[in-house]
């Protein structure tokens, strides 16, 4: 069929990965390329203007106001706006869309998958969308714009009512039957997915919305798990292999959901995690045995006191050690979302400058910026790697879980404040690399030994509010602080770094206390006495 009709006959809107538009014209003339290979006659050219102006229509002022520039003046996120008006403009019959935005950083890919399903929704044309992202894949196969950036939002309202209900199941039921419970619940989450995507039931926002929750909540339960089987000296230890084991599972899924995702689509991962997850609850049950079987109860170190039966955030409120803890966690989640607005910020100043002056012949400033954060990912991951291998053990080993605590606000109120002075893109790449790499293993590590001398009901219900609902908090105001920040006041790059390296100083001191009070909960000889 495809023979019978010549290329320029068959009305297919194609926006490439690259968006392949020709730097030596003008955006205008991009958009209105369709036209520049046809006999030029009175009705095409009254033909072309009306074309040029529906999409003008359509697109707004974002679009009309690129159409004078060349592309190579134009950020990543102004491209695809050219590409997709020459998409719409030659009148298709069928999108094709080739990952057009895996070469913006987030925060335009967000934008733009709203810009993009509401131009969809308008033309109700048939559309290919190649992703390799299953969350993108399910929220742009629904019909609504409310998307993503709203959703982040959304899970933050949802968790202020699950955790307290969570924290209801902790008072009810004893440790193995509250993690069968969740974890069964979770199993049963995808395959009810799986059905109702037979039956054309939109899932996107509502499978965004419960991976945000799951993602904390599982892993949150996992780590307290943990905290109750081991001692407080046998945690110091173990606990660090534990979170090896959580650095390679975070690459190895990553790597297997972007091989299968091609082959069996998104829906068949939705099972195989279902899967993997009845599988880690086996391995769960096990070691529970295991460790029953081969000693007496652990006898825990003094507990920080709190009344029975309290709702989680009631828990972590009124026990000054968990509050502490929660606003900790909350700030440093916090800065490191920021620093990450930062970086994107430096990164594309620095692509835009080096494509404007002609010293990067051959790329694209997209192309700039996709190098980048390859090289970016890969040395976080990296040096995250080799810390958690060589590092971590060691620090706790020799100084101990209070000065571990503290070595994370240190060393962002020192780049932070490198950067205020250097808002450099080397400097600002060694500071989010150090940052990360240090999250990702010694913090993350450390920050989940600090329930070890908490109570059955505060390692579960209190943990859960603390890593869930306090971590998304520190989303919340990041993503606040950069909306003030970018609309009312202008505040460049350093300005924000200044804000990160306060929010650091602030982080360090909290640290430093969260540190004397573990070191108190946890000395043999103490005496038992609220924390309060």
């Amino acid at each position: 069929m495809a023979g019978e009709v010549s290329p320029g006959e068959r009305r297919i809107g194609m926006v490439f990965q690259s968006y392949a538009l020709y730097p030596h014209m003008t955006s205008r003339t991009n958009v209105l390329s369709y036209f520049l290979f046809r006999k030029k006659t009175p009705a095409l050219d009254a033909l072309r203007q009306a074309k040029y102006q529906r999409t003008s229509e359509l697109m707004g002022v974002e679009l009309d106001s690129l159409m004078d520039r060349r592309p190579t003046t134009l950020s990543g996120g102004e491209k695809q706006r050219v590409a997709l008006g020459r998409c719409i403009t030659r009148d298709p019959a069928v999108f094709l869309l080739d990952e057009p935005f895996s070469n913006l950083d987030q925060a335009l890919r967000e934008r733009y998958r709203v810009n993009l399903k509401i131009l969809l929704k308008q033309f109700s044309i048939s559309t290919v969308y190649v992703t390799h992202d299953h969350v993108e894949a399910l929220i742009l196969a629904e019909g609504s714009a409310e998307l993503k950036s709203y959703l982040s939002a959304g899970q933050v309202v949802v968790l202020a009512f699950v955790v307290p209900f969570y924290g209801r199941l902790v008072n009810a039921y004893p440790r193995m039957k509250l993690i069968n419970v969740v974890t069964v619940f979770f199993i049963l989450c995808p395959l009810v997915f799986y059905l109702l995507a037979q039956f054309g039931v939109p899932l996107g926002m509502i499978y965004f919305v419960w991976i945000g929750i799951f993602s904390l909540m599982i892993v949150s339960q996992f780590w307290a798990f943990a905290n109750d089987v081991y001692s407080k000296e046998e945690g110091e230890r173990l606990l660090v292999i534990v979170g090896l084991g959580a650095s390679l599972g975070a690459v190895a899924g990553a790597r297997v959901a972007d091989r299968l995702i091609e082959p069996f689509g998104v829906l068949q991962l939705m099972l195989l995690g279902a899967g993997v997850l009845g599988l880690e609850l086996l391995l769960t049950n096990y070691i529970d045995r295991t460790e029953r079987g081969r000693r007496p109860p652990v006898v825990h170190v003094k507990k920080v006191s709190a009344a029975p039966a309290q709702n989680a955030f009631a828990m972590v409120f009124r026990t000054r050690y968990l509050l502490l803890m929660a606003l900790m966690i909350l700030i440093i989640n916090w800065i490191n979302a920021t620093g990450e607005y930062i970086l994107g910020s430096i990164v594309k100043e620095h692509a835009a400058a080096i494509v404007a002056a002609g010293t990067a012949p051959g790329l694209s400033e997209e192309q700039i910026i996709g190098d980048f954060y390859a090289k970016y990912f890969s040395l976080a991951n990296v040096a995250g790697l080799l810390l958690q291998l060589f590092v971590v053990s060691r620090v706790i080993k020799h100084r101990g879980v209070p000065v571990a605590l503290m070595i994370l606000p240190a060393l962002s109120f020192g780049v932070y404040n490198i950067l205020i002075f250097v808002p450099l893109l080397n400097a600002a790449l060694a500071a989010k690399v150090i940052e990360n790499s240090t999250d990702y293993s010694l913090n993350n590590t450390v920050r989940n030994m600090l329930f070890l001398p908490c109570t059955y009901e505060q390692k579960f219900a209190a943990k859960q509010a603390i890593d869930s609902f306090f971590v998304r908090m520190g989303d919340v105001l990041s993503a606040a602080l950069v909306f003030a920040g970018t609309t009312f006041v202008a505040l460049p790059s350093r300005g924000f770094a200044a804000v990160n390296a306060a929010l650091a100083l602030v982080a360090l001191v909290l640290a430093w206390r969260v540190g004397r009070y573990y070191k108190t909960l946890t000395a043999p000889s103490a005496a038992p006495s609220a924390a309060a």
